[in-house]
């Protein structure tokens, strides 16, 4: 995992996620695509996150890499994500994307949302 900026707590994709978001960016079949993961106001908890496919990264983005996929991260978002993990499960309870968030007081059943 590398990080643009040295920072004392980065942004961590576990290799799951990075699969999954592999075979979701195959799929989009264009390679400017990264990552993007931020943090808006609103939710049930104050905070929601989001994903999606971006291809405007800019020089103020700090970018994380696993196996070949890059997240991206505004540095604004990155105060509520430092020291995060993202991670992916494929079952039948809980599948999808989740983010673990040391920085999150609490987060709402649903997690998708937090304080």
């Amino acid at each position: 995992m590398t990080t643009t900026d040295q920072m004392p707590e980065p942004f961590t994709i576990t290799e799951a996620a990075s699969a999954k978001v592999k075979s979701l960016l195959a799929a989009e079949d264009d390679d400017a695509l990264a990552l993007r993961v931020a943090v808006r106001p609103g939710g049930c908890s104050g905070y929601s996150y989001e994903m999606y496919f971006d291809s405007d990264v800019t020089d103020e983005d700090l970018r994380f890499d696993r196996d070949g996929v890059t997240a991206v991260i505004d540095r604004q978002s990155f105060q509520h994500l430092g020291g995060a993990v993202l991670d992916y499960k494929d079952g039948l309870q809980d599948a999808g994307f989740s983010i673990t968030n040391p920085n999150a007081g609490h987060s709402c059943g649903c997690g998708k949302s937090f304080h």
